[in-house]
């Protein structure tokens, strides 16, 4: 995180701010009120977009750039008793996640943080983080009254992104914050699943014989 381009801009504008605060006040001293106020101004706009860039660096912490369609998981399901499967998450990065979940089917969402034109101009784009992932019962009553499991796909943070901009309606200027349409199958034998994200959602379909094959 921290030789991401927004850590190393938040860290490059605190330094310039604090130079024109400090040279400011040196103005002052000297009685260049002109300078002074110019130059304290525009060092404290920086020190603030400082904290802007820092806050953005922290946040999007565990998402990925969403430019196409793409490869957000490889999933291997496999039942281990009736209603009970297990499920092992094989990521782009390498990474490796394993599960049980209850249910009759697997079922993941993600969080689709989307960039408005105005933050695109510094190179921010749509981006994604898939969030959880549990069981789903085909039948209704199973739904509200079985055992129910759920599992975090998403990483901790120091700042929530997309939860601060859920709750403040202000930050709409920035960035679209909403839920990936989720996806679910049903697990009934053996199988490995590609999951796919776009910037319309979530897609999960079963692998054929021949895409698994080198």
């Amino acid at each position: 995180m921290l030789g991401s381009p927004y850590s190393l801009t938040a860290l490059a504008l605190v330094i310039f701010g604090i130079i024109l605060t400090i040279t400011g006040l040196v103005a002052l001293t000297q009685a260049r009120i002109s300078s002074f106020a110019w130059r304290t101004v525009l060092g404290v706009l920086l020190i603030a977009l400082s904290g802007l860039a820092a806050l953005i660096a922290l946040g999007i912490q565990g998402y990925q750039t969403l430019t196409r369609e793409e490869i957000a998981a490889r999933i291997s399901v496999s039942p281990i008793s009736p209603q009970r499967f297990s499920a092992s998450f094989r990521y782009p990065d390498g990474r490796i996640s394993n599960f049980v979940i209850a249910g009759d089917e697997i079922y993941v969402d993600a969080h689709i943080i989307k960039w408005q034109p105005l933050a695109n101009l510094f190179g921010l784009h749509t981006a994604y983080e898939l969030d959880r992932v549990g069981g789903r019962y085909r039948d209704i009553e199973e739904e509200r009254t079985a055992v129910r499991t759920i599992h975090s796909l998403s990483m901790e943070k120091p700042v929530n992104l997309f939860g601060l901009r859920q709750r403040h309606t202000f930050l709409a200027i920035l960035l679209d914050a909403k839920y990936g349409s989720a996806t679910f199958v049903p697990v009934t034998q053996p199988a490995e699943l590609e999951l796919r994200v776009s910037t319309t959602g979530l897609l999960m379909r079963e692998l054929s014989v021949e895409t698994k094959s080198p």
